[in-house]
């Protein structure tokens, strides 16, 4: 999208189901070598957004904080979670703020970097309660301090989205989010004990996607109406974190589950939602663009990454212009 209409949409049919025969197709939601689970819902035209599925459980939070007058980041989250067992003592898990959470600052011990039986996302979609599974993770450091990725806060998020609003977070969506938009076809998956998978299990169709990254671009406003706070979407989509150290300014950020990989001097010149397989929703607001990629490889390294199509190619081509 560029200011605001369709400039290119292009698609790609390949047949899934033929490409899988090679793996393991047990039919399992969180067997992503499954046809009718990935990339695509059973045979519908809904496209798993993966990790951008955290980029929208952040609106809804937004939305959720600011409809109750919560506008206090630092507000320690174990209280909310106090119907489950949490058997630590160390009392760096009791300091874990919202703010922490939405900048993967938690300060809990996480790894979600070797995609293998060990990976503790593997583990916890494995799990018979996501919940309780992140919630008896170990500390590593303290919260707020170091970046760390972590899917687990992401369904901590949810949660509280769920406890905040007196909703579950699909039912919520819908309300405050999804029909404002005119989104009316969606899945999500939800996990053993009946909560939705606020980490990565939302399915959208490429369209209505591009309508939650043309909302950013326009500070939460649609059509004329406040959707999600301003102030939020600022937030959210400004580089509060730097995940790498370096003195490069195009260092990667992240802002509340949005990551920002261009950005000078602390302002955003393009923020995304990154999901696994080739997900992306990138908006560069300078341009007044807005570019979706659903793409789904999981085994093999692409000879072009997507996540860079925008920076390195489509802007340096607009400017030709």
């Amino acid at each position: 999208l560029v200011n605001g209409k369709i400039v290119a949409d292009h698609r790609y049919t390949q047949d899934y189901k033929r490409i899988a025969q090679k793996y393991d197709t047990t039919n399992h939601q969180y067997n992503y070598d499954h046809p009718d689970w990935h990339p695509y819902y059973k045979n519908t035209g809904l496209h798993t957004l993966q990790s951008v599925t955290k980029s929208i459980t952040s609106a809804l939070l937004g939305i959720a904080l600011d409809r109750k007058n919560m506008h206090d980041l630092n507000i320690k989250v174990m209280p909310f979670f106090k119907e489950y067992n949490i058997h630590s003592t160390d009392p760096r898990k009791n300091d874990i703020s919202i703010e922490d959470l939405l900048t993967m600052r938690s300060g809990i011990d996480w790894d979600e970097s070797i995609y293998s039986d060990a990976d503790d996302c593997i583990i916890m979609e494995k799990s018979d309660d996501w919940i309780q599974y992140v919630l008896d993770k170990p500390m590593d450091t303290i919260p707020g301090l170091v970046f760390e990725y972590n899917s687990g806060v992401s369904v901590l998020l949810g949660k509280l989205v769920s406890i905040i609003s007196g909703k579950r977070i699909d039912a919520w969506a819908e309300e405050v989010l999804f029909k404002p938009l005119g989104i009316t076809e969606y899945y999500w998956k939800q996990t053993p004990r009946g909560e939705i998978d606020t980490e990565g299990g939302l399915y959208l169709s490429s369209y209505d996607l591009a309508k939650i990254g043309f909302l950013y671009l326009n500070h939460g406003r649609w059509q004329g109406k406040q959707i999600v706070p301003e102030a939020w979407v600022n937030a959210s989509t400004s580089p509060l974190v730097s995940h790498v150290n370096s003195l490069d300014s195009k260092t990667p950020g992240y802002g509340y589950q949005w990551w920002i990989p261009g950005h000078r001097n602390g302002k955003s010149e393009i923020f995304a939602g990154n999901g696994y397989g080739g997900q992306f929703l990138m908006v560069a607001p300078s341009y007044d663009l807005i570019v979706v990629f659903n793409g789904w490889n999981i085994h093999d390294r692409p000879e072009k990454l997507t996540s860079r199509a925008l920076e390195e190619r489509i802007i340096p081509g607009i400017r030709k212009w």
